[in-house]
């Protein structure tokens, strides 16, 4: 698909840029390119390729989620600037 030069001004007025005339035919260019290629692309026949998000293998990098114990609560108001009640005590925040 060949663009024309019209467009590519049109798709660098939505772009916001300025482009010389050498720019235009450049881009004119490498844009009719890469739709060429995007159209050869839609010709292959990908009906026996199961969806898939990645080629690689599915693995985690993550480790793996196990339960175990929390702080106590001594543990968790140690190092708090203000303890109320057995509770974090902070100022109000109503205005």
């Amino acid at each position: 698909m060949s663009l024309s030069r019209e467009q590519v001004e049109h798709i660098a007025h939505l772009a916001r840029l300025e482009l010389t005339e050498d720019e235009l035919e450049r881009y004119r260019q490498q844009l009719s390119a890469i739709l060429d290629y995007a159209a050869r692309l839609q010709t292959l026949d990908t009906s026996g390729i199961p969806p898939t998000a990645s080629v690689l293998p599915p693995r985690s990098v993550l480790r793996p989620d196990e339960p175990r114990a929390g702080l106590s609560r001594e543990a968790l108001l140690r190092n708090a600037p203000q303890v109320e009640n057995g509770q974090f005590r902070v100022p109000p925040v109503l205005e």
